[in-house]
């Protein structure tokens, strides 16, 4: 069977733009399935209005997507995958290169003077924050890329280096798009580049200050890693080998602060929404959408099930969520006003039950000391001060606990930025809650001070724990006359 290039992309699913003779003007930090099912797919509609607007990814070190890419001249396949599927060909991206390879080549890139947008999807680790916020310069990337910014580990260090160029050069129209589940995204990178520009050089942090805009964004759009059997749809359905297709529900959602240093593409002429009010769809979404997804991953993985649909059609499963959305993230939200959160939770639960859509509740587990923080613990806090019930969420957090030690315990492979740590604190525990729970609470990178102060929060944790320990399921947790 044909391997997909650009000649095959041509004529199978030929673009609306003249793709060799269209420029790169956009950076993006991270191009892993969920940049390509996304960003790349709205800049793809975005250069039919004009402009040189391709795509150069960065990979910071693994070299897997370039590889599988490169011969497949960077063309790859979206399959939307819901009650109406399709496929098509997205050509916006025109090379990869990886940092750890040619970092020079990355920071000539970024310093160009055509490009005028870096987008990053890089997860909530790749921002190298502490609980607080804040730069986390005891991190070993970061204490090396302050050491010397020749070859930047970070891609904290990599932006102030490609900023510290551009400012000798005399190009300030750039802008830095975060694109990850993150609060308050854009205010986050821009505090960690002005921190770490600050160790770096005064000068340049009140230069990057008065120059470079880092606008809020919301993204959405449920993408689950590339596998063989999204290989095989593709190969069956379009008749040609593409090595690293992406898949998505038909849902897509991009939603930016209306703030930039330089020009961009026409992505508002393309479905994007552009905003002075990110805020309250960014926080509606990460508090709703991605606290269900978490509290499904490990609520559901207790039960025994694999998939998010697996576990959103437990019936018992849906309505704890259900009703914790409602009745415990909901009261927290201050949402748009086009936007009704009863009728927005009801939406999320459907699109969680899309049956094309194999989505795992083990990758939706990676990386929990970075997600749970911004997903869980900001509600908690809020319905804690607010003398709001939480016990739903509270056991969320238990049920993450308990997977950290199934993960010690089962040895089952753990993707976190603090493994080590959650290991060793597994290792540690006996089973019981009043053993367990302060081991993690004392962790500093795990849970926020606010939570680590409360008898409230400790007292809920406890019980959930205990309640989990004896064998006990999510729905019989919240009439436990004990709780």
């Amino acid at each position: 069977m044909k391997r997909l290039n650009a000649k095959v992309a041509a004529a199978v699913s030929p673009a609306a733009y003249d793709v060799e003779n269209t420029g790169i003007g956009i950076v993006h930090i991270g191009p892993g399935a969920f940049h390509r099912a996304h960003q790349a797919v709205f800049t793809e509609d975005a250069l039919a209005h004009g402009g040189d607007w391709r795509i150069c990814g960065v990979q910071m070190r693994s070299s897997g997507v370039r590889d599988a890419l490169r011969p497949q001249d960077y063309r790859y396949t979206l399959a939307i995958r819901d009650e109406q599927s399709s496929i098509r060909v997205i050509h916006a991206l025109a090379e990869i290169l990886v940092g750890s390879e040619d970092v020079d080549g990355v920071l000539e890139r970024l310093s160009a003077p055509g490009t005028h947008v870096v987008t990053m999807t890089i997860t909530e680790k790749g921002y190298c924050l502490t609980p607080g916020g804040d730069l986390d310069t005891g991190r070993p990337e970061i204490v090396a890329d302050l050491a010397s910014l020749d070859a930047p580990r970070s891609a904290i260090g990599l932006l102030v280096s490609a900023l510290q160029r551009r400012r000798a050069a005399g190009y300030a129209d750039i802008t830095i798009v975060s694109c990850d589940n993150v609060s308050g995204n854009g205010r986050l990178l821009a505090a960690a580049v002005l921190a770490f520009a600050e160790r770096v050089d005064a000068s340049l942090a009140a230069w990057i200050r008065a120059n470079i805009a880092f606008p809020c964004t919301m993204v959405d759009s449920i993408t689950p890693a590339t596998d063989d059997a999204l290989r095989d749809y593709v190969a069956e359905t379009a008749g040609y080998e593409d090595a690293m297709p992406v898949s998505r529900e038909a849902f897509s959602q991009w939603v930016i602060e209306d703030r930039f240093s330089g020009p961009r593409p026409a992505w508002d002429r393309v479905g994007v929404t552009l905003t002075n009010d990110v805020e309250k769809f960014e926080t509606a979404k990460i508090r709703l959408l991605n606290g269900a997804h978490s509290t499904l991953a490990y609520a559901g993985m207790l039960a025994g099930h694999k998939t998010v649909r697996d576990a959103v059609t437990d019936q018992r499963l849906h309505d704890f969520v259900r009703a914790m959305m409602l009745d415990e993230i909901c009261p927290t939200l201050k949402p748009p006003e086009q936007m009704d959160l009863a009728e927005y939770c009801d939406e999320i639960l459907q699109r969680f039950r899309n049956p094309e859509i194999v989505y795992r509740l083990a990758q939706i587990a990676w990386d929990g000391s970075q997600k749970v923080r911004f997903r869980l613990f900001a509600t908690i806090a809020d319905d804690l001060a607010a003398g709001r019930p939480c016990r739903r969420l509270v056991y969320a957090v238990a049920a993450w606990l308990f997977f950290i030690r199934r993960c010690h315990d089962e040895g089952v492979e753990m993707t976190d930025p603090l493994r080590e740590d959650l290991l060793a604190i597994a290792a540690a525990c006996d089973g019981t809650a009043a053993h367990d729970v302060p081991l993690f609470l004392a962790h500093d990178s795990l849970f926020t001070g606010t939570l680590q102060a409360s008898d409230a929060f400790a007292g809920l944790l406890r019980k959930a724990y205990d309640h989990i320990s004896g064998g006990g399921r999510h729905d019989e947790f919240l009439f436990d006359s004990s709780t």
